[in-house]
């Protein structure tokens, strides 16, 4: 079933009584339903729902988009990989410690081209977000993506990373094996790389947990995507002391796709079908596809010199000024 979120109330009133006119129709077999009218009625009420769907979604709050970038139902990392790579061949462990299933990754074929990719993994159901974590990786999770990116400069393939977590595990497992060490060599593994790295934002990039797989060559975001050194909540807890005032941290911090073009933080927005890529998530994968295909092509013709020089460039940019 479809899970509407709290500003979607009146879509979901709509589309629940177009559910409830199908199931009179079938019921009804084969009687005279011109005399019900039940066809007209729901092709009226369709392009009502429509209309308000696409009149909510151009008119999203900050913190409404959070809530769509967190929605359960949005395609995940390996809904991402599945959908768009063949031969996926998952790669397991840091050497070191274990493996951590909230960071996914391995060797694939991307439209032909053999890749590395990589992502966090929320789950999809209450056993895989268990499973994973719910996408929130240890120590040994940015190893194994250290790893991996360095396999794929030894056979000089491109890296492709799918970002959706809240953030790196907060918990002291995670402290005492030195989380905030391993985000660091792979935020430093990302930028030394001599090959193309491309990174979507799919759902939430949360603070570190993010960037250590998305310091790239090009960043982009689904249209509904968020980015941010820290959740509207736990800012609000923290300069307010009131979690009720995160709609105006939301606002404050621009996490929103369109917000971070402008500063010039991302490369490019990916667009999502109407209402998100939660409800055609097919579409939404194949658009991210082809995205992510222009930007590889462009990158291409650049030396691992070239690379490395613009993408280092680009990031102390970003936290020195030109």
């Amino acid at each position: 079933m479809r899970q509407f979120l709290d500003f979607e109330k009146s879509v979901a009133d709509l589309e629940t009584k177009i559910e409830e006119l199908r199931q009179v129709g079938n019921r009804s077999d084969g009687a005279d339903l011109d005399d019900l009218n039940i066809d007209e009625e729901i092709t009226r009420l369709s392009d009502k729902a429509d209309k308000l769907l696409r009149a909510v979604y151009n008119k999203l709050t900050p913190l409404q988009k959070v809530q769509v970038a967190r929605h359960a139902q949005r395609p995940h990392a390996l809904d991402y990989i599945r959908a768009l790579t063949t031969d996926f061949t998952p790669l397991a462990g840091d050497r070191a410690f274990g493996d951590d299933q909230a960071m996914i990754g391995g060797l694939a074929r991307f439209r032909g081209q053999s890749v590395i990719v990589l992502g966090t993994e929320r789950g999809a159901d209450t056993e895989s977000r268990l499973q994973h974590n719910f996408g929130m990786a240890r120590p040994e999770g940015y190893r194994k993506a250290q790893r991996l990116m360095k396999l794929a400069e030894r056979f000089g393939l491109p890296v492709l990373t799918f970002v959706d977590t809240a953030g790196a595990w907060p918990g002291i497992d995670a402290e005492a094996r030195g989380q905030a060490e391993a985000i660091a060599r792979s935020i430093d593994t990302c930028l030394n790389l001599s090959v193309p790295v491309v990174a979507t934002v799919i759902g939430e990039g949360g603070s570190g947990g993010a960037i250590a797989i998305a310091a790239a060559d090009r960043v982009l975001m689904m249209e509904h995507a968020i980015y941010s050194v820290i959740s509207p909540e736990a800012a609000a807890s923290i300069l307010w002391r009131d979690p009720k005032l995160a709609p105006a941290a939301a606002e404050a911090l621009k996490l929103t796709a369109q917000d971070l073009k402008r500063l010039g933080l991302i490369d490019r927005i990916i667009d999502e079908p109407i209402g998100g890529a939660q409800r055609l998530p097919e579409k939404a994968v194949q658009w991210a596809g082809d995205a992510i295909a222009e930007e590889l092509m462009g990158l291409k013709e650049l030396s691992p010199e070239g690379l490395i020089a613009q993408r280092r460039t680009r990031y102390l940019e970003m936290t020195c000024g030109k």
